[in-house]
Formats: C-alpha cells, sequence, structure tokens
C-alpha cells in the first residue's frame, strides 16, 4: 500500500458537542482528537451506473445538479474499474466499502451457493435477527454478517471509540447494509410490501422514532399521485435515446403503459413495489437522507459521522428499459436536480466546505441485446434453458438426471451427492459440461473454477476472475461470456460481467480536502476506502487490498 501523502489542510469548522447536545458549538479549531476531519462523510452509490453517463448525458445535467457541482467544482477519477467479477448489486457496496474483493470479503455475489450449508443463501439473510418496522416477516431478516470483513464505516467507529455516528440507507437491503458496516448505528431500506422503511435488529429492538415519524407521510403515495413525467421536451429525448416504444423494453406498469407518460396514482395505497422502478424511488430515499442528517445531527458531533446512501432505483430502470431508452435518461436527469438538492441540504445543515462527498456505482450494464441487433453490434442472450439443457444432455450421456443443480453468478454448481452416491467420473462430468458450453453460441470460455490458475486466460481477465473467487461460496464450472452476451430474457438487460460495459464506473469527490481536477490514471473500486481512509487518518478496512489516491486529495 502506497504511503498517502497528505498536506496539512486549514483547520476547518467542526462541531464540538457530543451527540444529543442541545447548542453545539458552530465551528471548532480542531475536533477533540487534535486531527482536522470534515464534519461529515457521505458515500453515495448509485446502483447501475455506466461512467459514460457523466458525459452522455452531461447536456441536460443543469447547472445547480449534482453531477456538475462533482465535475465542476470537485474531483474525477475517470478511468474507475470493478477489479473483480462477477460485478454485482451486493459485491459492488460490499467493494466500496471495505476496499476488498470477494475473495477476501466473502460477498461473491447477491446470491450464491454455499458449499458448507449445501443451501442457497442471499448476500444479506440473517435468521437470527427479526424485522423492525414492518409484519412482512423475511423483509428484515437481514444483516451484515456475510461480509467477513471491516469496512471504512466501522473503521470510523473504532478510531473515535465510536463515538461517530453511521448511517445506512437505500431501497435495497443489501444497499443500506454492506455499505453501513457492521458495527452502524443503523441501516434503514425499503419495504415493498408495507411502503415503509424497515430495519432489523441486528441495529436496534424498536425503529427511531425519526423513521415512525418519516414512514407516516406515506411519500410513497403522494409520489405516486405525481405519475412519472418527462422533464424536458420529447425532442431532447430523440437526441439522446432510441424511440419511446421498443418492443424489448420491460412493461413494469402494466401491458398497456408502454410509453410517457405513465399514470401511477392507480398503484396509491395498493402497491408499493412499483415505485422502485420510476425515479420517486431516488427522491424519497434522498428524503430520508435529509431526514437521518436532522434527526441524528450528522455532523454536529466531536468526531466525523458518516452517511451512505444507495439510489437504486436506477439498477430497477435499467434492468427494465435499458441504457439508450427515454426512461433512463428521464431517471438520470431527475437524479442529477435530486443530488443538487441534497447538496443544498447539506451546505445548509452541515456547512459548505465541512463535509466530504463521493460518488460511484456497484456496477454498469450491457446493452439490451433487442438494441444490439437492430444495431448491428455483437451480442444477444444466453442460456434462459441452460440448466434444463445441459441437464438432458448429461442424463443422455451418463443416464442420471439432476447433475446440475444450480446456477449461480455465471457458475455452475454440481449435484456432489448424486455424482458420489453413483460413482459417475466426476472429471469426466466436468469435461463433458465444459466441453457442452464451449459449443454454446455466446460462451467464450468454461473451465473448472478450482483450476483457474492452470487455465489459460487473458491475464486481467484472470485476474479479475481471481479476485471473485470465495471457495466455500462459489461453483464448480464457470463459463466466460462473448462481449454483448448475458443472461437475460426477450425483454430488458443485466450486467455481472468483467467488460467495461459494467465494470467501467464513476468515481467523483468533492469537498473537504479534495482538490478540483481529474486524473485518466487507472483506479478501482477498491481504492475508495483506503482513500477515505487516508483523508480521516484511520485504520485501513482489515480487508482492503486497494490503494490511496493521493491525486484526489489537498
Amino acid at each position: 500500500m502506497k504511503k498517502s501523502v497528505l498536506i496539512a489542510f486549514s483547520l476547518l469548522a467542526a462541531g464540538s458537542g457530543v451527540f444529543g447536545q442541545k447548542k453545539p458549538v458552530a465551528s471548532a479549531a480542531k475536533p477533540a482528537t487534535g486531527v482536522a476531519r470534515p464534519k461529515l462523510v457521505v458515500g453515495i452509490v448509485v446502483d447501475q451506473m455506466r461512467w459514460d453517463y457523466l458525459y452522455r448525458f452531461n447536456p441536460v445535467f443543469k447547472a445547480n445538479g449534482g453531477f456538475k457541482r462533482f465535475l465542476n467544482e470537485g474531483y474525477s477519477c475517470e478511468n474507475t474499474f470493478i477489479p473483480y467479477t462477477p460485478t454485482y448489486t451486493a459485491a459492488g457496496h460490499a467493494s466500496v466499502f471495505t476496499g476488498s474483493v470477494p475473495a477476501i470479503n466473502g460477498v461473491v455475489g447477491n446470491n450464491w451457493y454455499d458449499n458448507l450449508l449445501n443451501k442457497d443463501v442471499y448476500c444479506a439473510d440473517d435468521a437470527t435477527v427479526s424485522t423492525v418496522g414492518s409484519s412482512t416477516v423475511a423483509a428484515g431478516q437481514m444483516s451484515p454478517r456475510n461480509m467477513l470483513t471491516t469496512t471504512v464505516t466501522d473503521e470510523l467507529r473504532i478510531a473515535t471509540n465510536f463515538s461517530s455516528k453511521v448511517i445506512g440507507i437505500a431501497l435495497k437491503d443489501r444497499g443500506a447494509i454492506m455499505p453501513a458496516g457492521h458495527s452502524a448505528n443503523g441501516a434503514f431500506w425499503y419495504d415493498s410490501k408495507s411502503g415503509n422503511f424497515i430495519t432489523s435488529t441486528w441495529y436496534t429492538q424498536e425503529l427511531p422514532e425519526w423513521v415512525s415519524n418519516f414512514n407516516e407521510r406515506k411519500l410513497p403515495d403522494s409520489l405516486y399521485n405525481l405519475n412519472w413525467n418527462l422533464s424536458l421536451n420529447k425532442e431532447v429525448y430523440t437526441q439522446y435515446c432510441t424511440d419511446d416504444i421498443k418492443n424489448y423494453e420491460g412493461k413494469p406498469f402494466g401491458k398497456d403503459a408502454i410509453s410517457f407518460p405513465y399514470t401511477l396514482s392507480q398503484f396509491a395505497g395498493k402497491d408499493y413495489g412499483k415505485l422502485a422502478t420510476t425515479p420517486h424511488g431516488n427522491t424519497i430515499t434522498a428524503e430520508l437522507a435529509k431526514a437521518a442528517i436532522a434527526a441524528e445531527r450528522l455532523g454536529k458531533g466531536t468526531n466525523t459521522d458518516f452517511l451512505t446512501v444507495s439510489f437504486s432505483s436506477p439498477d430497477y430502470i435499467g434492468h427494465t428499459f435499458g441504457p439508450n431508452s427515454w426512461e433512463q435518461l428521464d431517471g438520470y436527469i431527475k437524479l442529477d436536480e435530486t443530488l443538487g438538492k441534497l447538496f443544498e441540504y447539506l451546505d445548509a445543515q452541515v456547512g459548505k466546505n465541512q463535509y466530504t462527498v463521493f460518488l460511484t456505482a456497484d456496477h454498469g450494464v450491457a446493452h439490451v441485446p433487442g438494441f444490439s441487433k437492430e444495431n448491428n453490434l455483437p451480442g444477444g442472450s444466453f442460456g434462459e434453458s441452460l440448466i434444463k439443457d445441459i441437464n438432458e444432455a448429461l442424463k443422455t450421456k451418463f443416464g442420471k438426471s439432476n447433475i446440475v443443480k444450480g446456477r449461480f453468478n455465471y457458475q455452475l454448481v454440481l449435484n456432489h451427492g448424486l455424482i458420489d452416491s453413483s460413482d459417475l467420473n466426476g472429471d469426466d462430468v466436468k469435461s463433458f459440461i465444459i466441453d457442452y458450453l464451449l459449443k454454446q453460441d455466446g460462451v467464450a470460455n468454461a473451465f473448472e473454477y478450482s483450476k483457474l490458475a492452470q487455465t489459460t486466460l487473458n491475464a486481467t481477465l484472470k485476474e479479475r476472475i481471481t479476485n471473485g473467487y470465495y471457495p466455500t461460496r462459489c461453483g464448480d464450472i464457470m463459463y466466460v461470456l462473448k462481449p454483448g452476451y448475458m443472461d437475460v430474457g426477450s425483454t430488458g438487460t443485466t450486467h455481472g460481467l468483467w467488460n467495461p460495459y459494467d465494470s467501467h464506473i464513476p468515481l467523483v469527490w468533492y469537498g473537504w480536502g479534495i482538490k478540483h481536477g481529474a486524473t485518466n490514471r487507472e483506479t478501482y473500486m477498491t481504492d475508495i476506502a483506503p482513500t477515505v481512509s487516508a483523508l480521516l487518518h484511520i485504520q485501513m478496512p482489515n480487508g482492503s487490498v486497494g490503494h490511496v489516491i493521493e491525486e484526489v486529495m489537498k
């Protein structure tokens, strides 16, 4: 790890009171530790944001919006990549805040097959905790237990003897839980059944009063009643996007709801799950973040606080409509405005130049296969019936059914109990599967995952696959798809691969301790946590493999 070079800052204002103090000191020369730090760090993850959106959509972003504040006043790491594969939401959020990779922090995907437990596991599943804030039992049985390393938020808590406050917020449970870390004061996520934000007994036995008050406002209903209308004239969207109506786009609001404007008022009080696939999901996330800042008095204490905010709606919109849709563009136009208002709130509540913000993404996204086809681009759908087809071929060859029992993260999990009890030769079975996969259109390579070191692969690809390998949480055989191919049906798109459209993400910084500028040097998602750690003069997370991005800091 390179030693960070930190030039002494002029001492900035920092609240000297403890949390809950009625009259915090407006400014102080230094915190009690004698180390100059910002009052608040805000770590923002946009779920499914490709780096190129910063510039592709730049002309429609507002002068006082969030993205132009980052680019015009902050620092941009233009060539930031995810250094592992598969590139999924839970893995991305975990790696941003641990400075680590799935091979170390254990978060190998949103779901995986646990070879020790012999069952499917969801990244945040925790049967030892209970839901707080909803009668939806399963929605709150979540915690960071499956993440095996500390986060930068954990390390901040440790460094200040747990005086710093850490709060995580997102629509998705994994988007709130992984960034907030193990020792957070709270993590809150959206229950699509009730339309409320909830948590688990990992954090508290009772929902904080401010969250209950927020839920009582019934914002999902108010937002539904605004419907979803375009932010700009239709002519603008034709400059950046395909036609508004495409048969390869999903229809989340009903089979007849195929274009703008979308009538959402019909879902008020009935179906709170639709909110996530609209920009209103970003709005309610930002509003809860503001409520947390006010109620938890973030940035008002002696020590630095940390707020993590993950905007989940771009992922829902992107999966459904694709990166070249009117819906995705309009979503980012509205997110830019939402971020701008969040900055204004931080300026008023914490003080301009008193807080530090970074924004990145957990992954990008591929083009919709239908879009690629109509524009003569390489790519397509793959493997919609892969398990069924491959098991039929295996039965014909070996006389046994269901030899492959699952597919996770571009990996196949074999039924070892069946193979052993049937006296089948495991190596023969694996060789047959690999040969079968290599014959499929869309597959570039396939190999036994545990023998990756002996497999001939491009060096970059091999490193990224290695960084994603945690033996007890990975499958037996991995397949690599050709560029542009993905596991998806006839509509929508997805992500998960090593290719730049999935792994080239934005990383922009703003505020206390941050220079104005940009670098085209290659940096990585795993560099974020050690850079924040250096800025705060705290220990980096205990599984960190990243490096400090020295150019970012004054």
